[in-house]
């Protein structure tokens, strides 16, 4: 689910919004979306990435994340170009804006950058990582 359409051109109408700038959403405390958002490189057309735990329920974003409806514990987000991303949606964008320069990014951006494979893959993926976190007695985000 997105909020927008996949128009990820680095254009900005929204005065408040930068397309250089991202914002990731992440479980803080899950191995996989920790290791995931430390080894991702996203090309020079996104010039800061700020990272931000879903566990920091201070976060503006984090906040808005909540009233506009989107479960953490179900997806990650992206805020990018003044739209959010959800869950596999969040996965495409990413691997339309990776770089190259890793054999983690290459393999990540030719799967993800496929819409439909990566809406179907994801929530596998949010599966492994529940599973995980209740191995490891880590609790559930706490949405707001």
């Amino acid at each position: 689910m997105s909020e927008s359409g996949m128009n990820i051109k680095p254009t900005s109408s929204d005065p408040g919004s930068s397309a250089k700038e991202i914002w990731i959403v992440y479980d803080g405390l899950c191995p996989f979306c920790s290791s995931y958002v430390l080894m991702y490189r996203i090309r020079q057309v996104v010039q800061k990435v700020h990272l931000i735990d879903a566990r920091d329920t201070a976060d503006p974003l984090v906040g808005e994340l909540s009233q506009k409806g989107f479960d953490l514990n179900e997806g990650m987000a992206v805020k990018w170009d003044g739209r959010l991303y959800y869950g596999g949606d969040c996965m495409h964008v990413l691997a339309l804006l990776a770089s190259e320069s890793t054999v983690f990014n290459r393999l990540n951006r030719w799967i993800f950058s496929r819409r439909h494979l990566a809406r179907i893959l994801y929530p596998i993926l949010v599966f492994c990582r529940k599973c995980t976190l209740r191995m490891l007695g880590r609790p559930p985000i706490a949405n707001l």
